[in-house]
């Protein structure tokens, strides 16, 4: 049997000159096809984008030098008594208010943690999830002269301590007890921080979603200190935790965009065969959020990222280790305080 396309008898004489009008046909299905598959890929596209978990957690590259010691009084997580009641706490304070104190509270900019106490030894302890090298490094990247790509030091993880500095939730922030749990159910959620420690690596600043009304789809979600805590609480209930009832507020800084356009990885973009007009896009947009500025060239920054995400409304995000282009939609940027119920036994979050 002939196959398709070959030239069979009463195909002869007409190859050469004639035969482009024969095959035109089979090019022009062969282009809308991928068309339809390419629409059909971006129509199928799961918002929000799902975070991209990993096998293990990375050394930091030397490059990446935090300003403050992560986690400097670490300790491991206690095995506790089966029949222990550990009392669990709600803390809140403003970001970075060992330094500013409540300068950023009065924005409603705050970090979240939980605490824990055992009742039959008494001792106090904090669990906190953040960044390794400070917010700024995890939201922008560093452009070095020696690297094509941008340099990313974006990395978040969980750290606990004993103790509860109290002064410190409760000066400018919040100290309140939300739950009781049984020892087992402690031991249950330690082995369940460690899984999730090791897994999700890198800390994601914006909520991205397509308007600031009630219902409107959300592109990406962030993964940052409140997530954290929610996703415990989350676990915490499912090992049979009992929240009270009262309520409990979290920061959310979102951008606002229409439909995002993926653009590629790495590799794709600012390798050897990658596409140069969108690296130096990219690389562009990036420079104003240069670090330690001085204040001449801080105020043009601003100027810049003034008229590149507000007069021409473009934003390049990374996340999953991807970009994506955001074209930005009013009102651009918002930091909100918003109320997000304590779980229950019967009722669990969801896109956490």
């Amino acid at each position: 049997m002939a196959q398709a396309g070959s030239a069979g008898p009463g195909n002869r004489g007409l190859r050469g000159a004639g035969a482009a009008p024969e095959r035109a046909p089979w090019s022009w299905t062969l282009a809308l096809l991928w068309l339809a598959a390419a629409a059909g890929t971006r129509s199928r596209r799961q918002w929000p984008v799902p975070y991209r978990r990993f096998s293990f957690r990375p050394e930091p590259d030397p490059y990446c030098q935090a300003k403050y010691t992560f986690c400097p009084a670490s300790s491991p997580m206690p095995v506790m008594k089966g029949d222990d009641v550990i009392e669990v706490f709600r803390l809140q304070a403003p970001v970075w208010e060992f330094k500013y104190g409540d300068l950023l509270g009065h924005l409603k900019i705050m970090h979240d943690a939980i605490g824990f106490r055992s009742t039959l030894t008494g001792k106090n302890y904090t669990m906190e999830w953040y960044e390794l090298f400070q917010l700024g490094n995890c939201t922008f990247p560093h452009l070095r002269p020696e690297m094509n790509a941008p340099f990313w030091c974006n990395q978040g993880a969980a750290c606990f301590f004993e103790g509860i500095d109290d002064i410190h939730w409760k000066e400018n922030g919040t100290l309140v007890l939300v739950a009781t749990i049984s020892g087992n159910a402690f031991n249950k959620m330690a082995k369940w921080v460690k899984r999730d420690n090791e897994t999700g690596i890198y800390y994601e600043t914006w909520t991205v979603q397509a308007s600031p009304e009630k219902g409107a789809e959300t592109w990406f979600e962030s993964y940052d200190c409140s997530k954290f805590v929610l996703r415990t609480y989350e676990k915490l209930a499912e090992f049979g935790a009992e929240f009270k009832k009262i309520e409990t507020n979290y920061t959310r800084i979102f951008l606002y965009s229409g439909e995002p356009t993926y653009l590629g990885n790495e590799t794709s973009i600012f390798g050897p065969t990658g596409n140069k007009t969108l690296a130096l896009a990219i690389k562009r947009f990036y420079y104003p959020f240069k670090p330690h500025l001085p204040t001449k060239e801080f105020l043009l920054s601003l100027l810049q990222i003034f008229d590149a995400v507000i007069i021409h409304r473009q934003f390049y995000l990374f996340y999953n280790f991807e970009y994506w282009f955001l074209p930005m939609k009013f009102p651009f940027i918002k930091i909100t305080y918003e109320e997000i119920p304590l779980p229950n036994k019967n009722k669990t979050f969801s896109s956490l």
